[in-house]
């Protein structure tokens, strides 16, 4: 790789970086293609990048970036995207799945955060889930209420 190449790709990670929420490092030294290829098919329906960068290169585009910190040793994979949530999910995901792929660390919100913090995350809900949950609530009397009307009607049917 050329040091021109090498260039073009810590600006354009960095570029990345800036724009993204979460960036969480995983080791997913065992895996085989297959495995990363269905990663990176998850990653893609929640619009979340994933990419095997070269540590040197990595930690270049992150100290850019203003997300330094994070230690990057051995073979390391980079889940990276907009919606913090949304990362953390394809990770998590990924990680009870296999045994191979282990999150090692991340750059959350500012701060860096274990795998213990980035498992957490995932379990929240999202913005649509907790919207969905909202409506749900708010609709709840309205249906009991149009329960309870039918309810009447049916007994004054009977009863007439």
């Amino acid at each position: 790789m050329t040091r021109q190449e090498k260039v073009e790709i810590v600006t354009s990670l960095t570029e990345e970086f800036k724009s993204s929420e979460a960036v969480v490092v995983c080791d997913y030294k065992g895996l085989n293609v297959k495995a990363l290829e269905a990663l990176r098919l998850s990653a893609k329906d929640a619009d979340v990048k994933v990419r095997v960068i070269k540590n040197t290169l990595a930690s270049i585009a992150l100290n850019n970036a203003e997300m330094s910190g994070l230690t990057l040793k051995d073979t390391n994979i980079f889940v990276w995207g907009a919606d913090q949530l949304a990362v953390t999910k394809v990770a998590a995901k990924f990680a009870e799945k296999t045994d191979l792929f282990v999150i090692k660390s991340a750059f959350i919100e500012g701060s860096i955060a274990d795998a213990a913090k980035v498992e957490a995350l995932s379990k929240m809900p999202s913005r649509d889930e907790l919207i969905g949950m909202l409506l749900q609530v708010w609709n709840a009397p309205i249906t009991n209420f149009t329960i309870g009307l039918d309810a009447l009607r049916a007994k004054k049917e009977e009863s007439a």
